[in-house]
């Protein structure tokens, strides 16, 4: 309750009275801690804002009353989302005369028709601050509404109504609601804009979780690309069913047919929808989903689907006389599986108004209830089906139940037996624990001698590569395989690839890319990033990847001496810390350069370094944006890489005229 209370600037710093106490009055809560209520304002708050609005019309849909919605991104960042159901309520609100319905809930917290559950079933908004909040952050945000063959407006700014509710004339083919808005720059930043991929995928997932509904996206010409058309139309009479089909493409599965179905819960209570697919070669992707809000970090329904399908393979094998059965778990049936579940249930919580976990009890028991009997059916119905599934699941739990027992036989240090299974090039390090330890992976052999005598022979390895490594993402896997400098990266890791990671099993904590700051070093660690993004998706997820940042330059003037990064670098640390001076420049045309003590100190001793993280954006939840850009700039198609070039040019071109 204190972030709601501000000291008075009339009272001294020490002084607390009545003039301290600060309410704050309508929506000024929400301008005054945006992230209270959507989670902060950056990229993902901003697009949060966009969600809400279309929730509201998914709800509709939900409850029948709307068939179509319509998404427009205009220039200028505005967002404009119109739906055909009842429209908003327009008529005086009882409590607050002079006010219409409409007013109260733009301008009001905790104003809605969804507490309870008169007008919506179900629905993905239950706090009344959705709509408002959106209202709140705006510059501008408008309202039409079609209702009884009429056609209403009203517009506001920054949670204040800046007109009045105006019956603008007849509607007679017309219904439903249009919320037109351009979120505030003082919230999210001048350069702030709505990704229109992000919008578009967006739009595209809602239509999959509701067969229903048929959603139209437009965007302005400017806004177009490659991605993303001006138009589409979305309507999934197979929803998730036809969204996992398009996943998975022609990649061999398992089983032939996904396991795919929907239930209705008992006494009306909602609904369970669901897609679960286990390919041959997966790093996997997990989508969940409650009242068509996504929540990436699962909750109680994962809990219920993960639970009906453990106890229902151990069942088939208990069945079939299997006896290596009772030993699977969860992890084992859910490794390198392609799911999406989608639940409807009445009054659900969520863990944060930002809903991204699922915490209602009861959704663990309806799902579970809902999918188990299907499960059985689905292996008893084709018994060489469930023979298939079991077979493979047991695969992955023998691999475990090896990695466990590895795990079990303490890490040796380079003296060990164990050594002699590390690849010879690696210098590894005194530590046999992971905790604190890095692995310089350095291009070259003269890097890599530079970099032993700089090392921290405790807690730092390195290994040394030969030039450019192969390019996983247009390489076949026995080609990848085949490949001595990525086989001794992976023995060197020690954590396996793809479905067989382990992170338990990863020797190291840091995996850190150290090239030379050139054009071949961002080359080669390019190639390295793709190998791990493709190969070892978990390592990047968990934050195990970093870059370094070795200097390109060292500046001296007399006893000074500094290292700057790149020219733009050079150019500040001239103008900051010599000021005018004559400055003698030497250029490191590679880490070999470098004597063992200038590496250390600039890019190799924590207190001194500075290194950049390699990690996936928040946005890119299903990892799909990120595999589709890396197959453009990295795969076999060199057309793709030139239309990405070309794209991107005229920005370039500007940078350098700015320059």
């Amino acid at each position: 309750m204190s972030d709601l209370f501000s000291s008075n600037s009339n009272s001294t710093p020490d002084s607390y009275d009545a003039s301290s106490i600060e309410v704050l009055e309508g929506l000024e809560p929400v301008r005054r801690r945006p992230g209270m209520y959507i989670g902060g304002t950056d990229a993902r708050a901003l697009h949060h804002l966009a969600a809400e609005v279309i929730d509201n019309s998914m709800d509709e849909a939900v409850a029948g009353h709307a068939s179509r919605i319509e998404v427009t991104l205009e220039s200028g960042n505005r967002l404009i989302v119109t739906d055909n159901g009842r429209g908003m309520p327009v008529d005086p609100h009882p409590k607050y005369p002079g006010k219409s319905a409409l007013e109260v809930i733009l301008t009001m917290l905790h104003s809605g028709g969804k507490f309870e559950g008169k007008a919506y079933s179900t629905s993905g908004g239950l706090h009344g601050v959705g709509v408002s909040v959106v209202n709140a952050l705006s510059t501008e945000t408008i309202v039409e509404v079609a209702r009884d063959k009429k056609l209403y407006r009203q517009t506001f700014s920054k949670g204040l109504a800046t007109s009045p509710l105006e019956e603008i004339g007849a509607a007679p083919n017309r219904r439903g609601t249009t919320v037109s808005f351009v979120p505030d720059a003082e919230i999210f930043g001048a350069d702030a804009r709505f990704d229109p991929a992000r919008l578009y995928k967006l739009a595209r997932s809602k239509a999959y979780l509701f067969a229903g509904v048929e959603i139209r996206w437009r965007c302005d010409p400017s806004l177009a690309s490659a991605e993303v058309p001006e138009q589409a139309v979305f309507q999934f009479p197979g929803g998730l069913a036809d969204h996992l089909a398009e996943q998975i493409g022609t990649r061999e599965c398992v089983t032939a047919q996904p396991f795919a179905g929907r239930q209705d819960f008992p006494d009306s209570q909602g609904s369970a929808e669901w897609a679960v697919a286990w390919p041959l070669w997966s790093e996997g992707s997990e989508s969940y989903y409650c009242n068509t809000i996504p929540t990436p970090d699962g909750g109680t329904h994962e809990a219920g689907l993960r639970a009906a399908l453990t106890k229902g393979i151990r069942a088939f094998g208990d069945l079939i006389g299997n006896k290596k059965a009772k030993d699977i778990t969860a992890d084992d049936v859910f490794n390198g599986v392609e799911l999406m579940l989608s639940v409807f249930i009445r009054n659900p919580h969520f863990q944060s108004q930002t809903k991204d976990r699922l915490t209602s009890l009861e959704a663990a028991r309806f799902v579970e209830a809902a999918v188990r009997d299907h499960f059985d059916h689905f292996l008893a119905d084709n018994m060489d089906r469930g023979r298939a599934l079991l077979g493979s699941i047991i695969e992955r739990m023998e691999e475990r139940l090896k990695r466990r027992a590895e795990r079990e036989v303490k890490r040796k240090t380079a003296t060990s037996a164990r050594k002699l299974r590390l690849p010879g090039k690696l210098t590894d390090c005194a530590n046999d624990e992971p905790a604190g330890t890095e692995l310089f992976i350095v291009e070259g052999d003269s890097a890599g001698g530079s970099a032993k005598q700089a090392r921290d022979r405790k807690t730092q390895a390195i290994l040394p590569i030969r030039g450019k490594i192969l390019n996983v993402a247009s390489a076949t896997a026995d080609k990848i395989r085949a490949n001595t400098e990525i086989a001794d990266l992976i023995q060197a890791l020690g954590c396996g690839t793809r479905d067989k990671w382990e992170e338990d099993s990863l020797r190291y904590e840091r995996i850190i890319i150290m090239t030379d700051a050139d054009v071949d070093g961002a080359h080669i660690a390019t190639l390295l990033m793709t190998f791990f993004f493709q190969e070892m998706p978990e390592l990047v997820r968990r934050g195990h990847l970093y870059l370094a940042q070795p200097p390109l330059y060292r500046l001296t003037s007399g006893s000074k001496s500094l290292y700057a990064r790149d020219d733009a670098h050079r150019a500040e640390i001239e103008a900051k810390e010599f000021k005018g001076k004559k400055v003698e420049v030497g250029r490191f045309k590679g880490l070999g350069e470098m004597n063992p003590n200038q590496l250390k100190e600039t890019t190799m001793d924590p207190g001194s370094r500075s290194l950049l993280r390699v990690t996936l954006p928040s946005q890119y939840e299903d990892r799909q944006p990120v595999k589709d850009l890396v197959e453009r700039l990295m795969g076999k198609n060199p057309e793709h890489r030139f239309q990405f070039i070309q794209s991107r040019a005229s920005a370039i071109e500007d940078d350098a005229i700015d320059a």
